[in-house]
């Protein structure tokens, strides 16, 4: 695992799936929901981050079904990918506590 933060988009669907399992548009819409309506994920950019999820192994196919003749994939958080959503919260939280002290007029730690 690299040092170097997560990109957004990613962020925000791994953060879609870590409660529930979800087909792609119901992860576009919780998206759209966890960011106010700020993201909306467009369809080629939803399926080629979750592709790359995928390819990572940080997201899994639960199942498939078909519904109204089209086949739908249930996607979920893999235990890799739990593990990488915490540890990426917890790099957000770190920086955060850092922007903040310094905010608060701490001073810059010796390098």
């Amino acid at each position: 695992m690299s040092d170097r933060g997560m990109q957004e988009l990613a962020l925000l669907l791994l953060t879609a799936l870590a409660n529930e399992s979800r087909h792609g548009y119901a992860i576009a819409q919780e998206v759209k929901s966890i960011t106010d309506g700020r993201v909306t994920p467009r369809t080629g950019a939803l399926y080629g981050a979750l592709d790359r999820l995928l390819a990572e192994g940080l997201i899994q196919v639960e199942r498939e079904e078909v519904v109204g003749g089209r086949a739908r994939r249930i996607f979920g958080l893999s235990p890799a990918g739990r593990e990488r959503l915490e540890a990426e919260a917890e790099r957000l939280a770190s920086t955060a506590r850092e922007v903040r002290r310094r905010l608060a007029g701490g001073t810059s730690p010796a390098v």
